[in-house]
Formats: structure tokens, C-alpha cells, sequence
């Protein structure tokens, strides 16, 4: 049994799409080609789906309908897209329209001025007159004549679609050619003199966002810099999800690779157009991303990442045409993707540890990668050891009743003294709340009394609280929470709340990351003061207020002057990997001495991932023990 469905988007009604009798919404929005996010891989512990059934019979409400929407919006037909069959013709409205924009993507620029930094990118142009054969006794051809110009270890083999446009090269400006090669590989023959024109792309495909960045492979100079959302997202906010979504099916592996594909195309296109560079130009992209990343850009099998003892497929160095990838945007260049450690740790920490030259420290130093898959790098020159710490999307914003990703609208930053007030993202009206806000909120919560140590909402019976804070703990119909903006500020038409779920969420993110380090402090058999500098890295972690993430417990307790901003790293590293290939290459070096430890299998990991949910802070119970032994003090001083 099939039926069809259409949509209502900002374009206009959508053709409809035949479904069969266990698809869903979301599936057909899929179908007919409707952008959908499923932050959550269509579990229904998100919103993101949301949707409004205008016409037609729908399968009754779920858990997660309820859960997730509230009674009342369930009432009034709005459902979330992977929950809910159509068992009619059906006309559906995503809800509400896409209105997030102005994203904070962090870029960065490798340092230039670190002599250690050698401009070897391995692209190399020769500028050449070759002549062509002159006679038939002569027992040579077109290539010979331009080999016996180039440096004698070029290789002899040349790509196909070179060797065809050779002749008439050759001959059209008397022999004058440039011929570009990459460690000694001819990529490219031109006619003329071209050798002004060297230049390449770095590339940080994270599971959020994107970066990319052009530059000029003789100088180091950024040329341009472009980034946006990664566009697999619609297919799940964090890996898990996306692995899931494509396990054992090629023909999802493939629009996860398609999607991606695309997006890096584009990027190319437009960092070429801002900085007038002709594409053909570009000669060298470096890649880095997680391992799922890595493999979705190559086309290669995801399944077994996502089971134990989740191997990647590959570790090694790469080096590809674009052409073979595909990336049609770039057809001369070669793709360079950097080398895995392990399963979870990827080729964006390969890049972040380039980045911060942690292996070079006399001193202990740790590097955090905060974001949806997190890592974390912890040592000093001889070892290192790295470990996954996957905070999962809610950092992102994802899974949060009113959590959005960094955009305009999105509140970033909370201050609570008697009363609240929120610093929004382009100063907007808030309509819902970010990664680094979250933190900070609840960091503000924790030190105005709002919510205790192990998480909890206020209670009746704890001490007073400002009358201002009082009312904003109310009861939602997602249970209880704290009003930050009331609907009367909001840019929406609800109020911007903290919610106990919403809390519990961020305590499951940021133990991950905490007891990431943690476990390789007990590793290494180090305390935290034993830790020199411990460096975030990625956009989200050059985002939050280090103080908010330390009395979170987002990052261990130690003093605050030893954490420091290292920008987005992964893509200074893929910069430096650019521009050098002295660099790409210690990477493969550094990954094969890197010790991974894998958190799951050690027995103490459990205890100390419980321990990492708490706040610091003392608990409203131990608030008022001690206000109750201050009392007693004070009597018995008083009856002296």
C-alpha cells in the first residue's frame, strides 16, 4: 500500500510524492526534495523535524510526539516528521521555516612567521621551451621533448586527459609551456608562461560546519575564506546518527557523500570568484574531518566505524585526483587528506596537533576539540595519547527545547544579578538559545541558587530567592524550567526557557568531554595542576566562557589562566599541511606514535563519567546544613 504526499514550503506547494505504507514524513520530505533537518537520525529526541499535517490521515501521536511537542501542539496536528505515517494523501507544513542565519563559523590562518613553517607545498611550476620532434629518423614523441625540460626524477606517466591536450599545446606558442607537478608528478600543461599562479584549498569538514580556505601555495598569503553548515546535518546532528542513516546501504552512504561532494564544490567556486582566481589554478586540497567525515567525503564504507572495535577503513596518508573523488570544481588538483589515529580519532586532530605543536612540549599540555565529536590530545614531546570524548549534539544546540546552533537570534551569553539579561547574537530578539549560552546560563544558574549541584530546578523549601528569579521558574509543558527571555521580549512567540531536560542534556555533553580528560590525567598518573596549558580548540570552544565551562565542569578545575583559545585549529593544521608538505607528512609520523585509549574499555571510565555529570558548587541540601550549623553557632555564642 502506497500514498501521496505534498508539502507546503516557502516556494509553494511541492509535487506530491509516493510513499510507501512504512514511510514517514520525513522520508517523503526526502523524497520530494524538501531540506528536513534530523538533528537527532529521526529518533524523536529533537524538534527539528517538526511538522504541521494540514490535510489528510496520519498514524496516532507517539511518546515522542508528546515528549518532545506538548499536548497542546499534538491537539492542533503538529508532529515530528520520523515519528508520524501517513495513511491518506497527505499535505504537511515543516515547522517553523527555516530562520536561522548569520552563522558564526571560526576560520583561521596558519602562522607564517613560525620559521619552522617551510613553504614546500610539493606543487611546483616549471616554465619550459620543448621543442617538437623534428624529423622521422628521429625516434622520439611530444612527451620525451617536454620530459627532457623537466627535472630528471619527474615521472614519466601522464594522466590521460594531459596526454590528449599535449600535442596541440606544444605546438601553439612555439613550445612554450608551464608544466605544474606535485612531488614530481605532472598534474597540469599549459601554454605560456603561468607560473604566477600556484594556488590551493584547506578544508575542516566538521560534523556541524565547514570551513574552507584559499591560498597562494608561493607566499601563504589567505586569499579567501569561505564556510557554512555542513549539509549532511539534515541526516543527523551527530555521528552516531549519521553512520546509522547510511549502515549497510550504499544508496544513503552515496546521498551522504553527494551532499558533501556538493557543498565542497560550491566552496570552491566561491572562494575562486572572491579572489578572482581561475579554478583550473587550484593544484592541492588538503582534507581533514573525524573518521565518518573522512570516509563520506571518499565514498567508503561507514558500517563497521559505528560497530566494535569501530576500525576506520583506512589510517594512511591519501593523495587522490580530483577528478577521481570527484571534485569537478578543482580538475588539476590533488587531494590530500591527512591520517587517522583510531576510530574516533580523526584526521582533524592529526591536524589540531600541527596546529598546536603540542609534541614539541618540554611541559604536559592538553588539547580539547570540543564539539559534537570531541578529542582530546594529552602529553608532551615523546607521547602523546588521545581519546574520543563524543559530547554529542546538544552542545550544538540540538536536543534543546529552544537550542539552536550559533546564529543571529541565538543567545550567547547570560548575566544573572537579582534579574537576567542575555546577550543575543546580533543583538536581535532572542529566539532560542546557543551552545555557549547554555553554558553560561547554567553556570549563572549554579552561582544565583537556581539550580543545585547535581542539576536539579530550585524546590519548594530551599532558600529564598530574588523575587525577580522566583518567577521565572515556572512549569512548562515540557516540565519545569527558567524563563531567561519572556515571550513578550522573545523574537518568538514563546518564552526562551531552560528546562530540566534541557539540563540533563548539557550534564551528558559535558561529562564526556570532562571525563575525557580526566582519564587520561589518571593515564598518565597527573593531577591538574601537573597540566602546563590546556588549549581548546574548534569554533565551539573558542566560543565559551572559560570560567562558565570550569564551574560546569565542562573542563577540570584548575586555575584559568592555564586554558587558552587556540582558534580552529584543525583548519591552521590543514593550512600548515597546505603549505607544507614537510608538515603533511610528520603528521603520518606523529599519528603512528600517538597511544589511543579507548574509554569504554577501562572498568574505572563509568565512575568517573557519573562523577563528571555534577556541577561544582555545593548543593542546596549542603547550602542549608550549613546555614543551619551557622545558626546553632551563633546561639551557642550567643548563651555564652
Amino acid at each position: 500500500m502506497s500514498t501521496h504526499v505534498r508539502f507546503v514550503t516557502a516556494a509553494g506547494e511541492t509535487a506530491p510524492v509516493q510513499v510507501g505504507a512504512e514511510a514517514t514524513l520525513l522520508d517523503a520530505a526526502r523524497a520530494a526534495g524538501v531540506e528536513m533537518d534530523a538533528t537527532c537520525g529521526g529518533r524523536g529526541r529533537c524538534r527539528s523535524c517538526r511538522v504541521k499535517v494540514l490535510a489528510g490521515e496520519i498514524s496516532p501521536p507517539t511518546l515522542q510526539d508528546t515528549l518532545q511537542l506538548g499536548r497542546e501542539e499534538v491537539q492542533d496536528r503538529f508532529r515530528l516528521a520520523c515519528q508520524t505515517k501517513p495513511l491518506s494523501a497527505c499535505l504537511a507544513q515543516p515547522m517553523p521555516p527555516k530562520a536561522e542565519s548569520g552563522f558564526q563559523i571560526l576560520a583561521g590562518q596558519a602562522d607564517l612567521s613560525d620559521s619552522r613553517l617551510q613553504l614546500d607545498s610539493g606543487v611546483v611550476k616549471h616554465v619550459i621551451r620543448a621543442q617538437t620532434p623534428q624529423g622521422e629518423h628521429h625516434q622520439t614523441s611530444d612527451l620525451e621533448e617536454v620530459l627532457a625540460c623537466l627535472p630528471a626524477d619527474t615521472r614519466r606517466h601522464l594522466p590521460l586527459e594531459l596526454l590528449r591536450k599535449l600535442p596541440m599545446a606544444l605546438r601553439k606558442d612555439k613550445g612554450l609551456l608551464t608544466v605544474t607537478t606535485f612531488n614530481d608528478e605532472v598534474i597540469d600543461i599549459e601554454v605560456g608562461d603561468t607560473s604566477a599562479h600556484r594556488y590551493g584549498m584547506a578544508f575542516d569538514i566538521g560534523t556541524t560546519s565547514v570551513v574552507g580556505t584559499l591560498m597562494d601555495l608561493a607566499s601563504g598569503e589567505q586569499l579567501a575564506a569561505v564556510g557554512g553548515l555542513n549539509p549532511q546535518a539534515q541526516y543527523g546532528g551527530d555521528l552516531m546518527s549519521r553512520i546509522a542513516y547510511a549502515q549497510f546501504d550504499e544508496t544513503k552512504l552515496a546521498t551522504l557523500r553527494g551532499k558533501i561532494l556538493s557543498g565542497i564544490n560550491e566552496f570552491i567556486k566561491e572562494a575562486c570568484e572572491k579572489a578572482g582566481v581561475a579554478p583550473e589554478h587550484v593544484y592541492k586540497i588538503v582534507v581533514v574531518g573525524n573518521t565518518c567525515m573522512h570516509h563520506v567525503f571518499l565514498g567508503v564504507d561507514v558500517s563497521y566505524v559505528g560497530l566494535a572495535p569501530y576500525a576506520p577503513v583506512v589510517r594512511d596518508l591519501l593523495v587522490y585526483p580530483a577528478r577521481e573523488v570527484p571534485l569537478k570544481a578543482a580538475p588539476n588538483a590533488r587531494v590530500c587528506l591527512l591520517p587517522i589515529v583510531a576510530g574516533f580519532v580523526g584526521a582533524d586532530t592529526m591536524a589540531c596537533v600541527l596546529a598546536t605543536r603540542i609534541y614539541e612540549s618540554e611541559e604536559i599540555r592538553a588539547l580539547v576539540d570540543i564539539g559534537t565529536n570531541g578529542e582530546v590530545v594529552m602529553g608532551a614531546k615523546g607521547k602523546l595519547f588521545a581519546c574520543s570524548a563524543p559530547a554529542g549534539p546538544a552542545l550544538e544546540g540540538a536536543q534543546i527545547r529552544h537550542g539552536m546552533r550559533g546564529a543571529v537570534g541565538a543567545i550567547e551569553r547570560v548575566e544573572i544579578d537579582g534579574d537576567v539579561s542575555c546577550k543575543v547574537i546580533g543583538d536581535a530578539p532572542a529566539i532560542g538559545i546557543c551552545g555557549s549560552g547554555l553554558i553560561d546560563a547554567c553556570a549563572k544558574m549554579i552561582d544565583a541558587r537556581v539550580i543545585d549541584a547535581n542539576g536539579l530546578l530550585r524546590r519548594e523549601g530551599a532558600p529564598a530567592l530574588a523575587p525577580a528569579l522566583q518567577a521565572r521558574l515556572t512549569q512548562g509543558e515540557a516540565g519545569r524550567q527558567f524563563v531567561l527571555v519572556p515571550r513578550h521580549e522573545a523574537g518568538r512567540d514563546h518564552d526562551i526557557t531552560v528546562t530540566q531536560a534541557d539540563i540533563r542534556q548539557l550534564q551528558l555533553a559535558k561529562s564526556a568531554i570532562y571525563s575525557g580528560i580526566v582519564m587520561l590525567r589518571e593515564v598518565m598518573g597527573v593531577a591538574n595542576d601537573d597540566i602546563h596549558e590546556l588549549m581548546l580548540c574548534g569554533g565551539f570552544g573558542n566560543y565559551i566562557s572559560i570560567e562558565s565551562s570550569v564551574k560546569i565542569r565542562l573542563l577540570p578545575e584548575m586555575r584559568t589562566e592555564r586554558i587558552t583559545y587556540m582558534g580552529n585549529a584543525a583548519a591552521i593544521g590543514a593550512q600548515m599541511a597546505l603549505l607544507s608538505e614537510t608538515e603533511r607528512l610528520r603528521a603520518f609520523e606523529l599519528a603512528q606514535g600517538i597511544e589511543h585509549v579507548a574509554l569504554a574499555a577501562r572498568p574505572e571510565f563509568q565512575d568517573i563519567f557519573v562523577d563528571g555529570m555534577n556541577f561544582s558548587g555545593e548543593t542546596f541540601a549542603a547550602e542549608e546544613r550549613r546555614l543551619r550549623a551557622q545558626a546553632r553557632n551563633a546561639a551557642a555564642v550567643a548563651a555564652k
